[in-house]
């Protein structure tokens, strides 16, 4: 059984080695934010978001939930990305999953996951809208896979029909992004998602003025 008294030893040795490097780590922290990215991921304890990125803080604002969903009736990442475009001014905003992600596959089981159920059921509705292709990959690791790669590129869509990604967008070219970690390689993969294409066909119903 874990010792939660060796966390806090961690956090000591934390602090000293980031001050043996900067006396000034922590004021320098204190004056506030200003990153990059917003990093919408899966909260797996495997998938560390900085770690990933090689980036420190103060770099990425990161908001994580089960299979790096981007529901637009959860207050959460909506307010998440609210604050993240139109106060601290992000310039590209990054959906990441990962290959073995345990909340697609539960999504995809004939199983009472009870508070869990509608939550994964917008992962099942990403599978309907693809059903054609991934009921065509035999192999079930391979097809879960699959599926991981088109919930981002789907909670990419969902990000692009916010009105503080539009507006942004509009107003500073702010990017969004959509990427897979390999779990077994530890390899971060571009999945290059051709928005234009896809968005040709929808925008109409939710491009905002």
């Amino acid at each position: 059984m874990a010792d939660i008294k060796n966390i806090f030893k961690n956090n000591e040795k934390w602090v000293q080695e980031k001050l043996s490097l900067d006396k000034d780590y922590f004021t320098n922290l204190d004056k506030g934010q200003k990153p990059e990215y917003l990093y919408i991921g899966c909260s797996d304890s495997r998938v560390t978001a900085e770690d990933l990125m090689g980036l420190g803080p103060g770099e990425a604002f990161v908001h994580r939930n089960i299979a790096n969903m981007v529901n637009n009736v959860d207050l959460n990442v909506m307010s998440v990305i609210n604050y993240g475009v139109r106060h601290l001014k992000v310039n590209h905003i990054v959906v990441c999953g990962h290959y073995s992600c345990g909340g697609v596959k539960a999504a995809m089981q004939a199983t009472d996951m009870g508070i869990l159920n509608p939550w994964l059921r917008s992962i099942r509705d990403v599978y309907r809208l693809h059903k054609d292709e991934l009921n065509k990959i035999a192999n079930e690791d391979a097809r879960y896979n699959r599926l991981v790669e088109l919930n981002v590129q789907e909670q990419c869509v969902n990000l692009i029909k916010t009105a503080a990604v539009q507006q942004a967008y509009k107003e500073r070219g702010l990017m969004v992004h959509g990427w897979v970690f390999d779990i077994h390689t530890g390899k971060l993969i571009d999945l290059k998602i051709d928005f234009p294409k896809i968005l040709e066909n929808i925008m109409e119903i939710y491009k905002l003025e």
